[in-house]
């Protein structure tokens, strides 16, 4: 059985410290990154970070974690559920993959994964703010477009999960095991529009 999840403990200079290790994970990476380092750039001691944040992986797992949910909202933001369903999905595309190819997405899965056999319920929350969140919001749309008879979906939640895979398609695979060169802004922009064209064929109703 898999360790119990710390609880974290807020205060007011919370965001504070979580803004300082931003800075040091993106710029260190993980395993480089110190308590010294954080408590140092964070402007506390390490005291009050260990208060908050008694293992480095909840630092980690916390700024993961509000950095997908800022993406989700940011990509929600942005949708007109009257926009046609091709421009949908060739935003929701972009968002996906224009993350999954960053340097700090990348570390993000790579935690998420190495971590989840020691703390389950801290990689169960990542999927669920994360690639849940994804899916869920992409399967609300999906439903909406279907109440206006512009697609015939018979199963929405693995639609929605087809569409999320179609967009990892040799991206994630390169990414997670370094092949060079990776990923031009051309390689996703080949894998956005096969993404979409093919969603549109398989569930477009005019299709």
């Amino acid at each position: 059985m898999g360790a119990k999840p710390q609880l974290i403990v807020k205060g007011r200079k919370f965001e504070q410290v979580l803004e300082g290790a931003r800075t040091v994970f993106l710029r260190d990476g993980f395993e480089r990154a110190s308590v010294d380092d954080i408590a140092r750039e964070s402007g506390v001691s390490k005291a009050t970070l260990y208060a908050y944040f008694p293992d480095k992986r909840l630092i980690f797992m916390e700024i993961a974690l509000a950095e997908c949910r800022r993406q989700a909202d940011e990509a929600q933001a942005l949708v007109d559920d009257t926009a046609p369903v091709a421009d949908v999905l060739r935003l929701a595309a972009e968002k996906i993959t224009g993350f999954m190819m960053t340097d700090f997405g990348q570390k993000i899965y790579r935690i998420a994964v190495a971590e989840s056999e020691n703390f389950p319920a801290l990689a169960h929350e990542f999927y669920h703010s994360g690639p849940g969140l994804i899916r869920d919001r992409i399967a609300h749309y999906l439903r909406c477009a279907v109440d206006r008879g512009e697609l015939t979906i018979d199963d929405i939640p693995l639609a929605a999960d087809q569409f999320a895979q179609l967009c990892k398609a040799d991206l994630h695979d390169r990414l997670v095991f370094g092949t060079a060169p990776c990923c031009t802004p051309r390689d996703a922009a080949r894998v956005i529009d096969g993404a979409v064209a093919m969603f549109m064929a398989r569930y477009d109703r005019k299709g």
